[in-house]
C-alpha cells in the first residue's frame, strides 16, 4: 500500500507532518503538509496531506490562489467542514495582519513601490473594488491609513469631502489616492483620471498635497506619479 494511502498514524514518525516539522523545521515541509497540520483530518479515503495536495492542485498550486478560496469553494471537497476552511482562512488572515504592521521607522512613505507594498496585502485578492487613503506629514511619515469607500466588481465612487475631512482631522500635509482593480488590468480607466483631478484640486485648495494615485492589480501596481500623470 502506497504511503498517501495510510492513515498518517502509520507513516514512520520522522515523515509525519507534525513530528517532521518538531524535528527537522518548518522550511523541511511541503505547502501540503503544512496545511495538513491545520486541517488535522482528511476523510474516509483520503489523509489530511492527500486531501490538502487536492485542494491545493484546485488553487493552481499556487498559494496566493488558496488565499482567494471562501467556505464555498473549501465545502466542494468532502471532509472539508467550515471548521478547518476557516482555520484555513484565518491563518491567511494573520499573514495579511503581520505583513500590515510595519515597524515606526519604516513607515515613511518614499516612493510609489513602497506605498503600493505596504497596501497591497489588503487589496490585491478582493474580487470587488475598494478605495484607501494614505495620510502623512510633511516628513511624508504615515499617521495613518483608511478605508473610504468599497463597490463593486468594476468601480468605486471617491467621496472628496471625507477624505478632505479625515485629512484635516488627522492634520495631514499630504494624501495618497489607492484602489484596486479587482480584474487584474492596472491600465486606469477614464472615470480613474477624473476622480484623480479632481481629489487633486480640491486637496490643494485645503493646502493638502495629493502625491499619487495607486491602482492595485493584483501582483501589480500603476502609479499616477511614476507615469507623469499628476
Amino acid at each position: 500500500m502506497e504511503k498517501d494511502k495510510l492513515v498518517i498514524k502509520q507513516w514512520k514518525e520522522d515523515e509525519r507532518p507534525r513530528e517532521k516539522f518538531i524535528s527537522k523545521g518548518s522550511d523541511s515541509l511541503s505547502d501540503a503538509e503544512l496545511l495538513s497540520i491545520i486541517i488535522r483530518s482528511g476523510n474516509k479515503e483520503e489523509n489530511a496531506v492527500e486531501l490538502s495536495r487536492k485542494i491545493l492542485r484546485a488553487a493552481g498550486n499556487n498559494l496566493n490562489g488558496l488565499r482567494k478560496f471562501g467556505l464555498e469553494e473549501y465545502g466542494k471537497f468532502k471532509g472539508m467542514g467550515n471548521g478547518k476552511a476557516l482555520s484555513i482562512m484565518a491563518a491567511f488572515e494573520l499573514y495579511k495582519r503581520m505583513a500590515l504592521q510595519e515597524e515606526p521607522e519604516k513607515n515613511i512613505i518614499y516612493s510609489s513601490a513602497f506605498a503600493a507594498q505596504i497596501i497591497a496585502p489588503i487589496l490585491k485578492d478582493l474580487n470587488h473594488e475598494e478605495c484607501w487613503v494614505l495620510y502623512m506629514n510633511r516628513s511624508n511619515t504615515l499617521l495613518s491609513r483608511e478605508k473610504i469607500t468599497s463597490g463593486g466588481i468594476s468601480a468605486t465612487v471617491v467621496d472628496i469631502k471625507m477624505i478632505l475631512k479625515s485629512a484635516i482631522t488627522k492634520l495631514a500635509s499630504s494624501i495618497i489616492l489607492v484602489h484596486n482593480h479587482p480584474s487584474g488590468s492596472r491600465i486606469p480607466g477614464e472615470q480613474d483620471k477624473i476622480q484623480t483631478g479632481k481629489l487633486k484640486a480640491a486637496a490643494k485648495i485645503c493646502d493638502i498635497d495629493m502625491l499619487d494615485h495607486i491602482i492595485i492589480a493584483g501582483d501589480k501596481y500603476f502609479s499616477f506619479s511614476d507615469e507623469g500623470l499628476m
